[in-house]
């Protein structure tokens, strides 16, 4: 099985070296990245570099300010250059009615001219979505029941709301086409893939099971994000 990493795990390279960092992630054996961010480098640089590796963008983590009309048309120019059809939220703030009301209008409005050229919109949760808001309001629900957004489900932020993620996939599956895969402990404290106590390889065999793309995270840079990716590239290896 191939495996992508989200570009947030070697951030401690990115912003300093994005050539270099490609390259280091493509010689570990991901074949596909999930970008956090461009640090100045246009659609054609970027291209170049994933080409250079044999990488594919399978998403990028870019803002709901990127939906609004006076930005969209960029985004979208901008996802086509670098050969990616994802564009992925990685939250927001939602802790109010007024302001997940307004986050909705955005997505339903965005959404439809991003799928006309091509572009998935997805919704990336962490562990606050499935816990009541400041107005009571569960966010993932409401997402859920009135957008038709897709899921890229963290699955250790689910696991972290005491939410079994393995049901969640199968409750989901057919808004969700790409996961998280990430470990670590209650609490928030992110570990290397194996090294925490989520429920990695029963979700790893339930995202086989309905062909879900696999892309890995791990926040903790310990002791730095290299050193993260690689040993959980090295579990991944081991459990295929």
């Amino acid at each position: 099985m191939e495996y992508g990493l989200q570009l947030f795990s070697v951030r401690d390279f990115t912003d300093k070296d994005l050539p270099g960092t490609l390259t280091k992630v493509a010689e570990m054996g991901y074949k596909f990245v999930e970008f956090a961010g461009f640090f100045g480098y246009s659609d054609v640089a970027v291209k170049a570099m994933l080409d250079m590796n044999g990488l594919k963008a399978s998403g990028t983590h870019s803002g709901t300010a990127g939906l609004l009309p006076e930005n969209i048309d960029e985004s979208i120019r901008f996802h086509k250059g670098i050969g990616c059809s994802n564009y992925i939220i990685p939250g927001d703030d939602l802790s109010t009615k007024e302001k997940l009301d307004r986050f909705i209008e955005i997505v339903n409005e965005a959404q439809p001219k991003l799928l006309a050229n091509g572009i998935k919109l997805h919704y990336h949760n962490h562990s606050h979505e499935f816990y009541p808001n400041l107005d009571g309001l569960y966010i993932h629900e409401e997402l859920e029941k009135r957008t038709s957004i897709l899921f890229e489900i963290d699955t250790y932020w689910a696991f972290n709301a005491d939410k079994d993620p393995v049901a969640m996939l199968e409750r989901l599956k057919d808004r969700i086409e790409v996961i998280h895969l990430k470990d670590g402990f209650k609490g928030g404290i992110g570990k290397s893939l194996g090294q925490g106590e989520a429920p990695v390889l029963k979700v790893l065999e339930k995202a086989k099971e309905l062909g879900l793309t696999v892309v890995v995270e791990s926040e903790g840079l310990d002791p730095d994000g290299l050193s993260e990716s690689k040993r959980c590239i090295d579990f991944l290896k081991a459990a295929d």
